[in-house]
């Protein structure tokens, strides 16, 4: 490793300070990604900012109809919160299934989200269940916020808050995982949110993204039948797992297996 300076804020304005005030600051969420990269020298920030000290960023609630999830709530907290259970129980059970139990009490929402990993299942939460996202800054849509493998919308400096999800009526996340690490090869979240159908695939692109064929034969026939014959449209992943095709073949099968499990 290297000489860095580490900060350990305990409030979002003093956290926001101390990045502003670095020469080349970067923030630390579970680290999951981070701390490899700089064990590597891919990244080598002059200060760390730890985030793990504001409990603001923690917290899980409901607001009405609106269930409202910090940036640093962990895995393990989204998996167990009988919030998440009364309101978005599918984002309960995705959480139960990240990894393994050190990864889930160690590794965060927040920081899966803006890290956006291509492999990483709550992108398709955040896709599929339309939620909005909260930054220091502003608030931005699901659907304007994810823009390429590891690339979002948050700008430089820009804190990742928390997550505002709306009532979902039904919702089921399926995902054909990685039998070593539990990582999404092919991860479809099937929800319906405000009446519509939206379909969000994480794991099989360079990108987490919607399959909008999939979501205008659903809202058309919600059953798994009508998605026979549909393949989805994208630049499909492919290495020793599984090929383009095999990835462009599972998202139909996880889809059609969300919408049965809706279904039942």
């Amino acid at each position: 490793m290297y000489d860095f300076n580490f900060h350990q804020p305990a409030t979002v304005e003093a956290a926001i300070n101390c990045y502003s005030e670095s020469e080349d600051p970067i923030y630390l969420a579970g680290g999951h990604t981070l701390i490899p990269s700089m064990k590597q020298r891919l990244r080598a920030p002059t200060d760390v900012i730890d985030l793990s000290q504001i409990p603001d960023l923690q917290s899980i609630s409901a607001e009405g109809d609106i269930l409202k999830i910090g940036a640093l709530a962990r895995h393990a907290d989204v998996a167990q919160s009988a919030v998440v259970a009364a309101t978005t129980p599918v984002l309960g059970r995705l959480a139960s299934g990240i990894g393994d139990r050190q990864v889930r009490h160690r590794g965060t929402m927040g920081g899966s989200v803006a890290n956006n990993d291509p492999a990483a299942d709550y992108p398709a939460a955040v896709l599929g269940l339309n939620m909005t996202v909260n930054t220091s800054k502003r608030s931005i849509p699901a659907d304007e916020f994810f823009v390429d493998m590891f690339e979002t919308a948050l700008e430089e400096g820009e804190l990742l808050m928390g997550f505002s999800v709306p009532r979902v009526q039904s919702a089921s996340y399926q995902k054909f995982a990685n039998p070593a690490s539990r990582y999404a090869m092919v991860g479809v979240m099937v929800a319906v949110v405000d009446g519509a159908v939206r379909v969000a695939i994480t794991g099989a692109a360079s990108c987490v993204f919607r399959a909008t064929e999939m979501e205008d034969r659903l809202n058309e026939s919600f059953d798994a039948t009508a998605l026979d014959g549909v393949l989805c449209d994208a630049s499909f992943n492919h290495d020793i797992h599984a090929s383009a095709e095999y990835r462009q073949h599972l998202c139909t099968v996880m889809a059609q297996r969300a919408v049965a499990e809706i279904n039942v």
